[in-house]
């Protein structure tokens, strides 16, 4: 296979760092990029399917694994179910990460968290009663990173649309704070041939010093003692080593590290002073990513008060209140009493009991696109069960009648066509399955089903594979 025309800035820059590795490296980048997904365990322990085929681990991850080949998700229904997430397998680091660093319940911000994988990771790998900030400052990339995290199915959640100076104004709020930061792109040259077109020393600089004002804008929302986990899918030093041993100087923070196995074939970082975490595609089985770990300084004259939920920054902003009576969309969970009801405008929606009066103050400082569980929403005097509740984990099937489809019925209902279904069917609202895992809902009017799938998220390709996606499979 011919060697990937790389940018000559790049190669020379590589070639100091890496010396005698850096041909295996440039070899590398012309391969084929390594296809994986990362299993959902709440969704997994619901519905425990068996993977198709003999699956690889990946080393670092509890629910990673690397695929043969990349299959069409988009046309695997369990994909849209949010039973598994296609995730670069040097990301699911941030897995291991949380899980060495952090031995109980926190307050966690995804600050860049668009697509969304990480904050998977975060939701999945943190204590139980942990509550998890996945935030985006790029409205559309928000919107994308909304869907993840609903899709995903978890409630001690909330999305939100801010900028890091946005959350640098809750002096001392979260524990762990996690800054996957805008890069340039060198960890993803196989997998993106506009990265590498796009590559330049100058958008190099440009980019370390936006990572370094966004850490700044972040970091007095970071407690004392809290861990900030900075990571880039870059190689280069100049948005690696050198942000982070500029940014730990100036704010006396210590680097932190975590236990790795030396079989996983991670890198050492370069340079003196400085402790992380390097992934070169010549040496593990994944993309290009570099992660670092600083601890906050305690401050022993931080008083009590500055710890706590802040107030609200907009007095003007109408709370949102908690309803008076919940009985009629309680029966709609698995655990009612676990949560606290809302509303926010017409929609219905469950929050966390320990976490709820902490999300309805971040709401009223933030932009907040969701959080919790979104049950529903009354239209007139009808209420419309919610997307979201097909897909969270807490759903009580049991509400609702549950109708099996099969492949081609999947497929028309997430291209949001309408269904026509079996007459022993009852009206009214019906949770779709496929292979056991909700996908959605429909209005059974008894000539037809109206579709409830969210037009944004509808599959928009007339094509079909020649075979039906099968990652999973029935543990029978």
């Amino acid at each position: 296979m011919p060697l990937m025309k790389l940018p000559v800035d790049f190669m020379a820059s590589t070639r100091s760092l890496l010396k005698e590795d850096a041909e295996l490296f440039f070899a590398a980048l012309s391969g084929e990029p390594t296809v994986s997904i990362r299993l959902n365990p709440l969704k997994k322990a619901r519905n425990p399917l068996k993977p198709g085929g003999a699956l690889q681990q990946v080393p670092w991850s509890r629910w990673g694994y690397y695929l043969a080949e990349r299959p069409a998700f988009t046309f695997d229904p369990l994909f849209h179910a949010g039973y598994y997430y296609v995730q670069e397998a040097s990301s699911m680091f941030v897995e291991h990460v949380v899980r060495e660093l952090v031995p109980g319940p926190v307050t966690c911000l995804d600050l860049c968290a668009a697509p969304g994988g990480k904050s998977l990771s975060l939701l999945s790998a943190l204590p139980p009663g942990s509550l998890v900030v996945s935030n985006e400052v790029v409205r559309p990339r928000a919107r994308v990173l909304s869907e993840t995290v609903i899709k995903g199915g978890a409630s001690h959640v909330m999305t939100t649309n801010n900028t890091a100076s946005d959350f640098g104004e809750l002096s001392h709020f979260f524990d762990v704070v996690l800054v996957d930061a805008p890069c340039s792109g060198e960890g993803m040259f196989r997998k993106d041939a506009v990265a590498v077109e796009e590559w330049s020393a100058g958008n190099v600089t440009m980019c370390a010093a936006r990572q370094e004002n966004i850490l700044h804008e972040v970091w007095p929302s970071l407690k004392p003692g809290g861990w900030l986990i900075y990571s880039t899918c870059t190689y280069n030093i100049t948005e690696n080593e050198e942000v982070m041993l500029s940014f730990a100087r100036s704010n006396g923070a210590g680097f932190v590290v975590v236990r790795t196995d030396p079989d996983w074939g991670t890198s050492p970082p370069f340079g003196e002073g400085v402790q992380g975490y390097r992934f070169f595609p010549h040496r593990v089985k994944g993309e290009g990513l570099s992660l670092f770990i600083l601890r906050k300084p305690e401050e022993r004259d931080v008083p009590s008060a500055s710890v706590t939920v802040p107030a609200r920054k907009n007095a003007g902003k109408k709370a949102t209140p908690l309803l008076r009576d919940p009985s009629a969309h309680g029966h709609y969970l698995r655990r009612p009493d676990a949560f606290r009801f809302v509303e926010r405008g017409v929609k219905i929606i469950a929050l966390p009991a320990v976490h709820a009066d902490v999300m309805l103050v971040l709401e009223g400082r933030l932009n907040s696109m969701n959080m919790g569980i979104e049950v529903g929403g009354m239209k007139g005097k009808d209420f419309i069960p919610s997307h979201a509740l097909a897909m969270s984990d807490e759903l009580n099937r049991d509400a609702f009648y549950n109708f099996p489809v099969t492949y081609d019925q999947a497929i028309a209902y997430l291209r949001k066509e309408a269904l026509v279904l079996p007459p022993a069917v009852p009206k009214g609202f019906i949770l779709l399955t496929y292979e056991n895992e909700p996908i959605g809902f429909v209005k059974n009017l008894g000539s037809r089903a109206n579709n409830l799938y969210p037009s944004e998220w509808r599959i928009r390709s007339g094509y079909l594979p020649e075979n039906v996606p099968r990652i999973f499979s029935p543990d029978t």
